[in-house]
């Protein structure tokens, strides 16, 4: 999907309006009215076949009779002819298409059809894109183009809207004009049958106009172009999420409202963070939020200072941030003194820093100005009410004063009527978030620490915590192809051994039919044992009392046995009674109880599940989501965010459990997940997790009646894991072996050691500037990779008993899937000696098995080596004799 195709959409210079009649008042004539009445400087075609002119304007009969292709068709027509109306465009050669009809998915089983129909008659013309259908149009403010049915242009700005719902995008239309807010675009999407979330992404974070980008969803499409899309742009375009139906009923409305599917919103939640996305959940909030991460006022924390005139409001804002895990900012003695020289002695002295309610406004500017400096505020919260010498229009003026002049977010609450007015508006236009209570600035003010933490999360490097399979991951999926096909519940037997192949320690059990064989096995085994209940019917267990722990002689387990059968006989007598299954018993001591579990969401796909385990799961619900593949950070991310977190580091003296081990195990189920769509759901419960290890007692498998195998592509992930089909051993001529796989976010200090063993010739080489690698920061971008669209090969040695890494060939394709960029670096240690050619052939093949159209790369005219090796390929070679810059590219078929 080439981003570029959008131009077309947005920044079109012919447009026609399809279904226009001599109604002034329907969605065509009111479209066509916005269009001519609004300043769009482009040529507009009404299309009617029964009217010869509407609004003065002459029509055309057909879109064959237009004297010129426009770029965008509008389609205004009915829903039953839209289909037809964009077969004629796209034959026409119409390369932008938005469908303003509805009547689709949303409306039933009639609609849908007819939304197959239409999304059959767009993908006819691949170099078509199309917006909609159902939707109310895009806005460019730039280009004084309205090309909606809303009433109003805002003004041109920084921030670009997205929304499913048009009905939303009339009421924020008509609160942004109000409130002086502008828009770079303002896009109704409607029923995504094409353009969708992620295209959008791509377009505007290659905006150079676009700072941020605001997103009403109700439901996503298709998920992993969302996550690639706002990963690849979370640092430098910062994405503002609102999410409705977040509740089950709420969330069906939603999905009629766009004939999509709905996943959990638990589920959206682990999705944002995962993508670096902010999230808000009050729509008053998502602009404000959106204007503080759009200027990359981003806290470095949640300590938060406030400055007030009065002690309520301080209060006030305390305690929501205090109920949203917030941190009132501890000032330092140095701050503390600062303080007691600019303000009156009666003072609060301690955050909430209350100036009394005389302060003018140099007095709050000072005080402002003194915490901000404090290293340990991350914020300001600044709180004015109207009293006797309260002058709000200064105060306002000082506050912005500083806020220009300041690297840490300013949040302002201007609380009152009409004399506060004027002072907001300075607030406002001087783009300091203001609002009218305490409590909903300090949920601005969380939103953004959270989204600073996901970010942060999102970037940290991982430790390598290694994790290897003794046995080849195909040949174990080969081994349980037979149970995939059963499309049901594999017993606990069957899903243990399961795990058991990927090195997750499990408790075995094993089968006995009767008392006698049960006493046979635990006699061989050794008590103490657990029973339970054996049938493929009953996957609750100890919802039928068909659990008896700690077993400890033959008297105990023969008791124990007719018992479980009894009760799950009179509790469930429809299932299928096999008998028990007998295991040796792990006493709990000093071990903690979690659930690891896997879920196949129908938008996101595999989802990874970690909690409080036991019989107490689903009680407590203490549990945190995140996707697979997962890493040692992010796996230590979701524990962190459990309530059940100090538990597992020794809570109140007990040792500390072995959260090494259990994230190990969250890795090797992460592999699994990958390795098994067929997977609907996976519990471990309980995982014992004691010092020394964890050991799952439980397991459960269900399979899904119809999922594909797994394929090079992973579909069923939002995320594509670690391609390591791309992984080879290679032999340079002199005879030395090195191993070419891709980059891991782990190997930053390696990325880091190469790059500092190469000149500043060779440096220049690669980046053509005086490339400053030293951080984190830099780092992130080259070792923290999307594998969907981008792939970085290293060339890795072993020598003087380390790992080395001696060179990188990295592959960046753009999001139209027929281009990709190739640039590589070799170290100064092995350059001439082969290693370029083996990175180079091997990059080539990867771009092939993309199905990229063409290779591209630059260099400068003076490497003569890397141009030989190109031309020797089959590059075409261009040399721009004035900036000495080489460009080379090949067809790859």
């Amino acid at each position: 999907m080439n981003v570029h195709k959008l131009d077309p959409i947005f920044r079109p210079k012919r447009i026609a309006v399809v279904g226009v009649t001599e109604n002034p008042m329907s969605v065509g004539g009111t479209v066509l009215r916005n269009l001519v009445g609004t300043g769009f400087r482009g040529v507009v075609y009404p299309v009617s076949a029964g009217a010869e002119a509407v609004q003065g304007i002459p029509c055309y009969p057909d879109l064959d009779a237009l004297p010129k292709t426009p770029d965008l068709a509008l389609i205004a027509a009915p829903a039953e002819q839209a289909p037809e109306w964009v077969r004629r465009a796209g034959e026409r050669g119409v390369r932008g298409v938005i469908v303003l009809s509805a009547g689709f998915g949303e409306a039933g089983p009639e609609g849908k059809a007819l939304e197959e129909e239409l999304r059959l008659a767009a993908a006819a013309f691949p170099e078509m894109r199309m917006i909609g259908p159902n939707c109310l149009g895009i806005i460019v403010p730039e280009l004084s183009l309205n090309a909606t049915f809303a009433k109003g242009m805002p003004k041109e700005g920084k921030v670009a809207f997205v929304s499913q719902s048009g009905a939303l995008c009339t009421s924020v239309l008509d609160w942004a004009i109000r409130e002086n807010i502008g828009f770079s675009y303002f896009v109704s999407v409607g029923n995504m049958l094409d353009v969708e979330f992620g295209d959008l992404i791509d377009y505007f974070g290659e905006d150079e106009k676009t700072e941020s980008i605001i997103l009403y969803i109700e439901s996503i499409k298709d998920a992993r172009r969302f996550m690639t899309a706002a990963r690849a742009f979370a640092r430098t375009k910062p994405i503002v999420a609102y999410k409705a139906g977040r509740f089950p009923e709420s969330a069906a409305a939603a999905a009629s409202h766009t004939g999509a599917l709905a996943a959990e919103d638990s589920v959206y939640d682990a999705a944002f963070e995962r993508a670096g996305v902010a999230r808000v959940f009050e729509i008053g909030e998502i602009f404000d939020v959106a204007e503080l991460v759009g200027k990359h006022k981003v806290p470095a924390g949640p300590r938060l200072a406030i400055v007030t005139n009065a002690g309520g409001p301080g209060v006030m804002a305390t305690d929501a941030l205090l109920a949203l895990d917030g941190r009132l900012a501890g000032l330092a003695g140095e701050t503390m003194e600062k303080l007691n020289r600019a303000l009156p002695p009666m003072w609060s002295r301690r955050n909430p820093v209350d100036v009394l309610g005389d302060a003018r406004s140099k007095r709050y500017k000072k005080a402002l100005e003194i915490v901000l400096a404090d290293p340990g505020v991350d914020a300001a919260l600044v709180i004015l009410t109207p009293q006797a010498m309260t002058d709000p229009v200064r105060t306002a003026r000082a506050t912005a004063e500083l806020s220009a002049e300041s690297r840490k977010p300013i949040l302002a609450a201007w609380l009152g009527g009409a004399s506060m007015t004027e002072g907001i508006d300075i607030l406002n236009r001087a783009g300091v978030a203001t609002y009218s209570t305490p409590e909903q600035a300090v949920r601005a003010f969380m939103t953004l620490v959270g989204y600073a933490r996901n970010l942060e999360i999102l970037y940290e490097t991982p430790r390598a915590i290694p994790v290897t399979f003794t046995v080849d991951r195909a040949r174990i999926r080969e081994r349980f192809e037979s149970l995939l096909r059963g499309g049901e519940t594999l017993g606990e037997t069957a899903s243990k051994t399961l795990l058991d192949a990927y090195g997750i320690p499990v408790s075995a059990p094993e089968n006995a039919a009767d008392p006698d064989e049960a006493a046979a096995t635990a006699a061989r085994i050794g008590y103490p044992v657990v029973l339970k209940i054996l049938s493929p019917d009953i996957t609750h267990k100890t919802d039928v009392g068909g659990v008896a722990l700690g077993l400890r002689n033959e008297e105990d387990l023969r008791g124990a046995f007719d018992r479980l059968v009894r009760n799950a006989r009179e509790k469930r007598p429809d299932a299928r009674i096999e008998g028990v299954t007998v295991q040796r018993m792990f006493e709990r001591g000093d071990g903690v109880e979690m659930i690891l579990g896997l879920k196949r969401d129908p938008v996101f796909g595999s989802v990874i599940l970690a909690g409080l385990g036991g019989v107490s799961a689903e009680l407590f619900a203490d549990r945190a989501l995140g996707f697979p593949p997962l890493t040692e950070r992010l796996a230590r991310r979701m524990l962190e965010k459990l309530k059940a977190w100090p538990l597992l580091n020794g809570y109140r003296g007990r040792p500390k459990a072995n959260t090494d081990r259990l994230i190990e195990v969250m890795l090797r189920l992460s592999y699994l997940a990958a390795d098994f769509p067929e997977i609907s759901e996976l519990d471990v419960n309980p995982l014992l997790v004691t010092p020394e290890d964890a050991v799952a007692l439980d397991a459960r498998v269900i399979l899904g009646a119809a999922a594909a195998p797994p394929d090079r592509e992973y579909r069923h992930l939002a995320l594509r894991p670690y391609p390591e089909e791309y992984v080879r051993t290679a032999r340079l001529p002199e005879g030395a072996e090195t191993t070419l796989r891709p980059i891991k976010p782990e190997d930053e200090p390696l990325w880091m050691e190469m790059l500092g063993s190469c000149s500043q010739e060779s440096i220049y080489a690669r980046f053509r500037y005086a490339f400053h690698w030293k951080s984190h920061d830099v780092a992130v971008r080259y070792c923290f990779i999307d594998y969907a669209r981008e792939v970085a090969i290293v060339a890795e040695m072993e020598e003087e008993g380390g790992r080395r890494l001696a060179g990188v060939g990295r592959l960046i394709a753009d999001p139209d899937g027929e281009t990709v960029e190739y640039a590589i670096l070799v170290t100064d240690a092995w350059q001439n000696r082969g290693l370029g050619a083996l990175l180079t052939d091997h990059c080539l093949e990867i771009a092939r098995s993309w199905g990229m159209r063409r290779m591209v790369a630059q260099t400068t005219s003076d490497n003569d080596r890397m141009i030989a090796l190109f031309r020797k390929r089959g590059f075409a070679v261009r040399v721009d004799p004035e900036s000495s810059l080489v460009e080379v590219s090949l067809d790859l078929g």
